[in-house]
């Protein structure tokens, strides 16, 4: 979610990726390991604060998996990640290029991400550079690309020869492994909630997370199911990257993600993370989403100022009311609120559209970053009001 006023691998119980080397492992004294998370550079180059940047811009927001410390990116070298994303200071800097991050830290952090989502999913020739000088200091790498760097012959000798790990997000594991939907996502006690939106790149991953924050800070336990790489990289413990799973998959993988974080964490409510949009031909994993969550509520991210639809400049936004109308046709489930991304908006203009789509939609309407974290628990307590009632579980 950029704004101006500021590996289909599932992993249903901690099987993210591979094993990490000992020098990704912090250790207590006495040498037991401890949670502390390895280090990481994430590479943006030219993307950082913009749509193509989502991954990196996720990162620096939220990441439980890595410590991130820096970002890449020669167009914002000497800033502060925070306050160029947000307005705010989160004291992750912006270098301009790899050798001046490293040169930065008083070791070489353990991990490379590469930070952005293109729309061809591929590494273009400079990236590739990157990639492999990162390896040749002694970096793991991970990417969320379509393009598996662990079939690169060059690449994968090269990172054989210095003993670190490529981790792809997006691979998928056989399909000989993988689940067929078989209903057993309706056994599941906890609140189904999807965020879905009106376009992709809109901060629907964004929305749900600062939501699973607050749900569980209000003692309402929550757990985050993923659904795209970056969730998956910020450390989502639940979920599978759908866009990488062949479509007859994607309904049981998702499902199977759903009734392991339930049977897993015993939560109140379960929070989906949603890919692309319903209405947009480009993407079908809405579709699959609906299908293999079967939720019980859907909360709505819509941008007001986005004339078109990312990537595709032709192709015009849909009006909210609309993509309610056919969610609501699609699947059996309800809307029960829409948050905002206010991109190009002042904060004046947001407050403007979140009064007028409330009474357009007549539905409770927020933004995820802009505005007090408790205005999005409370779209789900108005909902479900017997929340409030639960007792209250430790906070995450």
């Amino acid at each position: 979610m950029e704004t101006a006023v500021n590996a289909g691998r599932p992993v249903w119980q901690n099987a993210s990726g591979p094993q990490l080397r000992l020098s990704e492992r912090s250790q207590k004294p006495g040498g037991s390991p401890a949670a502390r998370p390895p280090t990481a550079i994430v590479y943006c180059e030219g993307n950082f604060a913009r749509v193509d940047g989502k991954t990196a811009n996720g990162l620096v927001r939220h990441s439980q998996a890595y410590r991130i410390l820096s970002v890449v990116d020669s167009d914002h070298a000497g800033g502060d990640s925070g306050q160029i994303l947000d307005g705010a200071p989160n004291h992750i800097p912006v270098f301009g290029d790899l050798e001046t991050a490293v040169t930065h830290e008083a070791v070489i952090p353990d991990t490379l991400i590469y930070g952005m989502a293109p729309s061809d999913g591929k590494l273009s020739a400079d990236d590739r550079r990157v990639v492999l000088d990162a390896v040749s200091l002694g970096m793991n790498i991970v990417s969320g690309l379509h393009e598996y760097l662990s079939d690169d012959p060059e690449i994968a000798l090269a990172a054989k020869s210095r003993s670190v790990s490529l981790r792809d997000i997006r691979k998928p594991r056989s399909s000989k492994d993988m689940r067929l939907f078989d209903g057993s996502v309706a056994n599941v006690r906890a609140i189904r909630i999807a965020v879905l939106g009106t376009d992709c790149a809109i901060g629907k991953r964004t929305t749900a997370t600062l939501l699973a924050r607050e749900l569980n800070a209000q003692g309402i336990k929550t757990v985050l199911v993923g659904t795209g790489q970056t969730g998956l990289m910020q450390g989502a413990k639940y979920g599978v990257a759908m866009d990488a799973v062949p479509p007859q998959f994607c309904c049981g993988e998702l499902e199977g993600a759903i009734v392991a974080a339930s049977e897993g964490e015993q939560p109140y409510v379960i929070l989906i993370e949603g890919q692309g949009a319903l209405s947009h031909p480009a993407f079908c994993t809405s579709a699959f989403i609906l299908r293999g969550s079967q939720p019980d509520a859907v909360i709505l991210q819509h941008a007001p100022m986005r004339a078109h639809r990312c990537d595709f400049p032709n192709m015009a936004m849909p009006d909210p009311g609309d993509e309610i109308a056919l969610i609501e046709a699609f699947a059996t489930t309800k809307v029960i609120g829409v948050t905002l991304n206010h991109e190009g908006m002042t904060d004046a203009g947001l407050t403007a559209a979140i009064k007028e789509h409330a009474g357009t939609l007549g539905l409770p309407v927020s933004d995820a970053l802009s505005r007090p974290a408790a205005h999005l628990a409370e779209i789900v307590l108005s909902a479900y009001p017997r929340l409030r009632l639960m007792p209250v579980a430790a906070a995450l």
